[in-house]
């Protein structure tokens, strides 16, 4: 059954509802009528005990004192509901009745006691009891009373027809109700549908409006709202990777078609030839540095603390680092002083913490003067990790500080031209420390020298 979201709110409701409503009105039922058959039984056994005293034994019959005078008050008195007295003996012969049976005779059951039943006198409804008469300890017969149980049967049908009636009627109401109050409730719903619907790439910044009371359908426009956030941060990030891509690759590009268009306008020596093919594969091998790290700060991005990583001594990464970048630091002939107090069991990510280290001795490495010292010290202090490297190169100014994490950012590029670099090292080294809840933390004095400290 294809039903709209509205009307299967309404649907189970409504079955939920009739679950209920046809216990309660059960249950109503069956108190009334069993209220109403006691005290019917109530009377009849009141009547029954009362007639027991106007018996006599008579032989082997039993019959009514005074049935005259019953005679009498039944030809002077208006009796509305009458009750029917039958004396039967053991047998169930008929030994006498009340005046009012005139020819008639009570439904008798052949039991020393035959309780309540239902009967019929005339084709009219009744009620009887049938009750042991006792002789020193031994049956002699058994009276049977009877009153007329027409008119409680018929308010018992009677509320059997307007509680069906009822349900029926209510079940309807009820749906209609219930579904309009869904309608009414599916409005937030309706609205965030109409702002998805017309929100775009070009309108992320657009929201859906928060409801008033803070319930499930609040929750979900928060978390809708919460996910356009993400989305658009990610388009933003999209965007801003293909700006600083094509800035970052426009340069090259031009000085590469710029030196191509220069050695075919006319015949070159081979000297020249090769100086600039040399120069145009340098220029290709710092546009593809350049991707590779725009690629990995990507990555970062939009998979930070989603790789499973494993556990390495920071002493072995250090190793590995220095014996990468030994030919830029035996080509400006620096000195590496080590000084690592740390086990061998205290371990780090291997992944994230080798492209920190990388980045951060690439960086004191190039901003190191010809010939100098870096230092890298590892410890354990309060129960972290820590790693210092530490050049006497130029060093940042203090303003800078604030924006050495930013992508393409470089203090004083203009000064530093003979030094290779884009800018991102920093960036991507953040991202890594991040993704594995470790510290970055710079201080420098510019023409001393940069210290960095790690804390793993």
């Amino acid at each position: 059954m294809n039903l709209s979201f509205k009307n299967r709110i309404a649907l189970h409701y409504m079955v939920a509802t009739a679950i209920i409503m046809a216990v309660v009105f059960g249950t109503i039922f069956l108190i009334v009528e069993r209220t109403v058959i006691q005290n019917l039984d109530n009377d009849l056994s009141y009547e029954a005990e009362k007639h027991l005293n106007e018996i006599e034994f008579v032989k082997d019959s039993i019959q009514f004192i005074n049935k005259e005078e019953w005679q009498e008050r039944e030809h002077t008195e208006t009796q509305v509901n009458p009750v029917f007295i039958q004396l039967n003996d053991k047998q169930g012969s008929v030994m006498d009745r009340s005046p009012n049976l005139k020819q008639d005779f009570l439904t008798f059951k052949g039991k020393a006691d035959g309780g309540h039943y239902n009967a019929e006198l005339t084709d009219i409804p009744i009620r009887q009891v049938q009750l042991p008469i006792m002789e020193n300890d031994r049956i002699k017969g058994y009276i049977v009373a009877a009153i007329s149980s027409e008119s409680a049967f018929s308010v018992i049908s009677r509320l059997r027809e307007v509680l069906i009636i009822s349900y029926f009627v209510l079940l309807v109401g009820l749906y209609f109700i219930s579904r309009f109050l869904a309608g009414r409730s599916m409005i937030p719903i309706q609205e965030m549908t109409r702002t998805i619907t017309h929100i775009t790439q070009n309108n992320l910044n657009e929201r859906v409006a928060l409801p008033k009371n803070q319930d499930e359908i609040f929750l979900l426009s928060s978390s809708f709202n919460d996910l356009l956030k993400r989305i658009e941060k990610a388009i933003e990030k999209e965007k801003q990777f293909t700006s600083d891509a094509s800035h970052e690759l426009r340069t090259p590009l031009a000085t590469l078609r710029g030196t191509l268009e220069v050695l075919i306008r006319k015949p070159r020596s081979q000297q020249e030839y090769e100086a600039k093919i040399l120069y145009s594969l340098e220029e290709i091998d710092r546009m593809t540095a350049t991707l590779e790290q725009l690629l990995m700060l990507a990555r970062l991005e939009t998979s930070v603390g989603s790789k499973k990583d494993s556990f390495i001594p920071l002493s072995v990464l250090i190793d590995e680092s220095i014996s990468r970048f030994k030919p830029l630091i035996t080509k400006k002939k620096l000195k590496i002083r080590l000084n690592i107090n740390q086990s061998e069991k205290a371990l780090i990510p291997h992944f994230y913490s080798n492209i920190i280290i990388d980045n951060i001795l690439n960086n004191a490495i190039k901003y190191s003067h010809y010939g100098g010292t870096i230092r890298i010290a590892v410890d354990i202090v309060e129960g972290r990790i820590t790693c210092n490297v530490r050049d006497d190169g130029i060093g940042i100014k203090e303003d800078d500080l604030v924006n050495i994490y930013d992508s393409f950012y470089r203090s004083d590029a203009l000064d530093h031209k003979q030094i290779p670099g884009n800018g991102l090292g920093l960036a991507i080294a953040k991202k890594c420390a991040n993704a594995i809840q470790a510290e970055l933390k710079v201080s420098s004095t510019y023409g001393q020298g940069t210290n960095v400290m790690i804390t793993f």
